[in-house]
């Protein structure tokens, strides 16, 4: 027997973006062949997508982890990195995606639908890409963007038209098996639904689906039982049926209490995905009016039903006496309800242009530190991600990106002094507004920046100087200082 899962977390993360490639073109007789290193590759995304031969999240339920492919490196010669692969989790219809405070992400319905449930990450461009009349030759790539990383929770909501409501053993599944071609588990003794049934009705030209639900118990508003497990999947239905046992053996029962008991049930809950309960229609229906006790208790307690402006329907899954009536009443609210709703319209793709001031990034003052000051903006905080802070000219290739966007002038406005601590992106610097930016960059070696300060390692130049003086012999080194 398949085990049915309608509630899980998992955690996806989206594929990181590829590096680019700092490369410089060989070939002989060619010594200034110019950049060729390629951009990295794009992560792939992680897509939710609606499935209607889906109709559970127990595959999320052990494998909760989804992680999709990464972007590939950029190589030279101006070669590009392969683009990540995107993963596409199917789902059911009707899934609900929210985020980890709770709050709803979307609502998937219709087969499909798709929502992307986390971004990979952006490629960093190669060295031929960043060549300027500034820099001829870029000794450093951008680095490739991390992929988005999310826990989601994933709640399934039936997708029916009509809702059966009751408490354990009232006949739900018997009714939603003769109704339909649905076939949910029926025995002849006391027992409760534990997951959701489907069925597709025919009534006429009308086709709708009907839910055979959990059980429903009092508390079950507050968690008590199955609570919350059944009741958020009657959050879309458009008419809700009582579904009242008028041959139970419970002294303490009978269907007026059934009745009001379900209905202080309903009145508590309130749906996540927006309304209430209380606006849908009812129906009450009084089942096994095949034995005789039960018909008289039915034909007892029917005005009094009557009189709350109930419609009331006496059936018998058993004879099958009434169940034409009560299709054809739930086909006929049910299409009301359709006609009701406005009709779908296509999709609009509305374009937000930036506005005229905005500057791209706002800087505040550290609350860690008087003296220092945070940028934040999406750019900066990606040119951040996309910098290889063990080459100085990428660093300078930093600082001239975040001063021609205005930062430099914009820290100067707030009060920041050369020195003080800058925070971008969470990496944290000391502030110099004197270093030149978008300057034509002068000579210097592939991988250095003659505006900051020279990196501790040693370079080519002196690692080829102590090289020659490491092979020159003692006796030439003592007649040089003679002389």
């Amino acid at each position: 027997m398949s085990r049915f899962v309608d509630r899980v977390v998992i955690h996806v993360a989206a594929g990181s973006g590829g590096n680019g490639c700092a490369s410089v073109h060989r070939e002989k007789f060619k010594p200034l062949g110019g950049p060729d290193g390629g951009d990295g590759g794009n992560g792939g995304d992680v897509v939710l997508v609606v499935d209607s031969n889906v109709h559970t999240l127990l595959d999320f339920h052990f494998r909760p982890h989804a992680d999709a492919a990464s972007g590939k490196q950029g190589q030279g010669a101006n070669r590009d990195g392969a683009t990540g692969e995107d993963l596409e989790l199917r789902v059911p219809d009707g899934t609900v995606v929210l985020d980890e405070a709770g709050e709803i992400v979307v609502d998937l319905v219709g087969h499909g639908t798709r929502f992307i449930a986390a971004r990979g990450g952006r490629g960093g461009l190669g060295n031929a890409a960043l060549a300027s009349k500034a820099r001829r030759a870029p000794g450093f790539a951008l680095l490739g963007e991390p992929g988005e990383t999310r826990d989601l929770v994933l709640e399934l909501r039936s997708v029916a038209d009509a809702g059966l409501l009751g408490f354990p053993s009232a006949g739900k599944s018997s009714l939603i098996a003769v109704l339909s071609s649905a076939k949910p588990k029926i025995a002849d003794y006391p027992f409760t639904t534990l997951v959701p049934n489907l069925g597709v009705v025919t009534a006429g030209d009308s086709v709708y689906t009907i839910a055979d639900v959990p059980g429903l118990i009092p508390g079950a508003s507050q968690g008590k039982g199955l609570g919350l497990d059944f009741l958020r999947h009657i959050e879309r239905c458009a008419v809700l049926v009582h579904v009242v046992d008028c041959a139970t053996y419970e002294a303490d029962r009978d269907p007026l209490s059934d009745i009001d008991a379900l209905e202080e049930e309903l009145a508590r809950y309130t749906p996540a995905l927006g309304g209430t309960l209380a606006d849908r229609p009812r129906l009450v229906v009084l089942n096994k009016i095949d034995v005789p006790e039960a018909r008289e208790l039915a034909e007892l307690v029917r005005p009094e039903i009557e009189a709350r402006g109930l419609p009331v329907f006496e059936i018998s899954t058993v004879s099958r006496a009434g169940l034409r009536e009560l299709s054809f009443a739930l086909a006929k609210v049910i299409e009301e309800d359709r006609a009701s709703k406005p009709a779908p319209e296509a999709t609009r793709i509305v374009l937000r242009p930036t506005a005229v001031d905005d500057a791209g990034f706002t800087i505040v003052q550290d609350p860690t530190d008087d003296t220092g000051f945070i940028v934040r903006g999406d750019r900066p905080d990606r040119w951040v991600r996309q910098t290889d802070f063990n080459n100085t000219e990428a660093v300078g290739y930093l600082a001239d990106r975040l001063a021609r966007l205005g930062v430099e002038e914009a820290l100067a406005k707030a009060g920041a002094v050369p020195g003080c601590p800058v925070t971008v992106g969470g990496v944290t610097f000391d502030w110099e507004p004197s270093t030149p930016a978008g300057v034509a960059v002068m000579m210097h070696n592939r991988g250095d920046d003659p505006r900051l300060d020279r990196p501790t390692r040693v370079g080519a130049p002196e690692r080829k100087a102590q090289k020659v003086l490491r092979r020159t012999p003692f006796e030439e080194l003592l007649d040089e200082d003679e002389e």
